[in-house]
């Protein structure tokens, strides 16, 4: 995937005002009109230039992808790292439109809603004259799986998005420190009452919603509140059976290995996975592994099972 400079389809400066954006997208936007455009590619242009401005007219989107780029070098193919949008507090409307068929799969894998800066927390509406609270805000935060087993209290840093007198963005980190509730799961919203915008009129500040996301572990892989661990095994602890210590999110437990096991089997562990009102399980997946045949006295035992031990494990490809 191509990335898209929206700073040249505009035709601006990166460090442009939000005036100067403004008046660069009128200038542009009548150009490719395909109503009156006779430029080449009228139409492609004109999307393109809608899609920039999508982004460059809004703080958030903005700094966002200002971040995001500031690696980027010409001539690189484009992919999102992976914790794109992790610990950036956007508006709750945020992500709201960021389905536009017309945008181009950049600006989808960016802004849309399977993306970190998907549609986030509820928005709040503000009524002139009468006391209205605060617009909520919505950040993504990473944390270990360990935190969302045994929960945790921990300090963030968030980056907040913000238009100067000048009409510049700035970002202005801000750190908090959070609870996160035993359980949480991958997608789960965390909220932080009143941590959200100042309210209008007397109205009370909106809210903070942390959207969870666990970091990769070492030895886990996590789908809801399941877990599943790859646990090694001998030869010989899979064709006689054994017990074997097993860790597990709560510590080592004894876990029996029945005889005849083969690789990718799956065992389950009953709740001994992500509590909650129904807790989670975690399922074991044997592999076989095979010692090395790396002295002399091991390739002899190894012959020496080629001769007793007569087996074809090709068997059932045999027509």
């Amino acid at each position: 995937m191509d990335y898209k400079d929206y700073y040249k389809i505009i035709g601006v400066a990166r460090d442009a005002s939000a005036d100067e954006i403004k008046r660069a997208y009128r200038r542009a936007a009548r150009k490719y009109h395909p109503d009156v455009s006779k430029e080449n590619n009228a139409e492609q242009r004109f999307k393109e230039v809608q899609e920039a401005h999508e982004v460059l007219k809004d703080p958030d989107k903005r700094a966002a992808y200002d971040q995001l780029g500031a690696n980027w070098r010409q001539g690189q193919q484009f992919t999102p790292p992976p914790d794109w949008g992790n610990n950036f507090e956007f508006s709750g409307s945020f992500g709201r439109g960021a389905e536009d068929p017309g945008f181009s799969d950049f600006f989808s894998s960016l802004f849309g809603a399977r993306s970190g800066f998907g549609p986030g927390g509820p928005p709040r509406g503000r009524a002139r004259g009468y006391p209205s609270p605060g617009e909520s805000h919505t950040a993504r935060i990473e944390i270990d799986l360990e935190d969302a087993f045994n929960g945790a209290t921990t300090t963030i840093e968030l980056k907040s998005p913000q238009l100067n007198e000048d009409g510049h963005v700035t970002v202005r980190p801000r750190t908090l420190k959070v609870t996160i509730p035993k359980g949480v799961i991958e997608g789960q919203q965390v909220r932080l009452a009143g941590q959200g915008s100042a309210g209008s009129g007397g109205g009370p500040a909106g809210d903070l919603y942390l959207e969870i996301v666990l970091r990769p572990h070492r030895l886990y892989k996590v789908e809801g509140r399941d877990i599943s661990l790859n646990l090694p095994i001998a030869p010989w602890e899979a064709a006689l059976g054994a017990t074997i210590q097993t860790p597990t999110l709560a510590g080592a437990v004894e876990l029996r290995i029945p005889a005849g096991a083969r690789t990718d089997q799956k065992l389950r562990l009953k709740g001994r996975g992500l509590p909650g009102p129904t807790p989670g399980d975690q399922f074991v997946v044997l592999k076989i592994v095979t010692p090395p045949a790396d002295s002399d006295d091991k390739r002899v035992f190894y012959e020496r099972m080629q001769r007793e031990l007569p087996f074809n494990p090709r068997s059932e490809l045999e027509q």
